[in-house]
């Protein structure tokens, strides 16, 4: 398995379709990314070779809201000599999968250098991640709560900015000093003023968590769909969130 890519990167070369979602999947070398795609492809484990240079397979999610999308996904070879190519492959692609060895603590530092390099490159900022927590049928494997620690999720943070919106404001009336919710789930404390404008726009800013981290096992395919309805849920939802500034400004 595993092809190579001309100078310009792979992904300019493919018209992109409306209905297609392009991931491109990334990791340390041995993290199981292969497996990961080919049992996502034909729901069976294959025995797998290193990837020198790149798999790329069309695959349907089966699972909640991404259930019948297709994804074409791009699973590029982890070793150290490749992953300077890895920029060429992210370039303009809708979500990123990282995979992650979580039994493998010795190379976990390795593995955050890799992944924070990846998403703070300026053409991936603000790109969804998808921390794919793999071989967690092994003993010692890390929960993702020691994970997002290991390797400094929180730092992600800052490459999602938030997004200004407006929501309805809740209204009042003279007999109940309790919001009436109108579209909008924050509250807004009981004022002297018994009457307030259905009609009137608050401003509020959303914060968008664009990564998320999903415990898997590639051999048996456990977590894998479910990790990538997640990814399709923060594509989706960061497209909602800005086409609605667009149409504000």
């Amino acid at each position: 398995m595993g092809a190579t890519m001309g100078k310009n990167g792979i992904l300019d070369s493919i018209p992109s379709s409306g209905g297609t979602m392009h991931i491109v999947m990334l990791g340390l070398d041995s993290a199981g990314k292969t497996t990961a795609l080919y049992r996502l492809k034909f729901d069976q484990y294959l025995n797998t070779v290193p990837t020198i240079g790149f798999n790329c397979e069309k695959v349907r999610g089966t699972t909640g809201k991404a259930k019948g999308v297709q994804f074409l996904i791009w699973d590029v070879g982890g070793q150290e000599k490749l992953r300077p190519l890895w920029r060429s492959y992210t370039r303009c692609t809708d979500g990123i999968v990282f995979v992650l060895d979580s039994v493998d603590v010795e190379r976990m530092e390795e593995a955050k250098i890799e992944l924070m390099r990846t998403a703070k490159a300026p053409d991936n900022q603000g790109v969804p991640v998808l921390i794919l927590a793999n071989k967690q049928d092994l003993p010692g494997a890390r929960d993702s709560k020691e994970l997002e620690k290991l390797l400094g999720l929180h730092e992600l943070n800052s490459l999602y900015p938030s997004i200004s919106s407006s929501i309805s404001c809740t209204t009042f009336d003279h007999n109940n000093t309790s919001p009436q919710s109108n579209n909008t789930s924050s509250s807004i404390p009981s004022s002297s003023s018994s009457n307030l404008s259905t009609n009137s726009l608050a401003h509020s800013t959303v914060a968008f968590k664009g990564w998320h981290i999903q415990p898997a096992c590639a051999i048996t395919g456990e977590g894998l769909q479910e990790g990538l309805e997640a990814l399709y849920n923060l594509i989706v939802k960061k497209r909602k969130l800005i086409k609605a500034t667009k149409k504000k400004r």
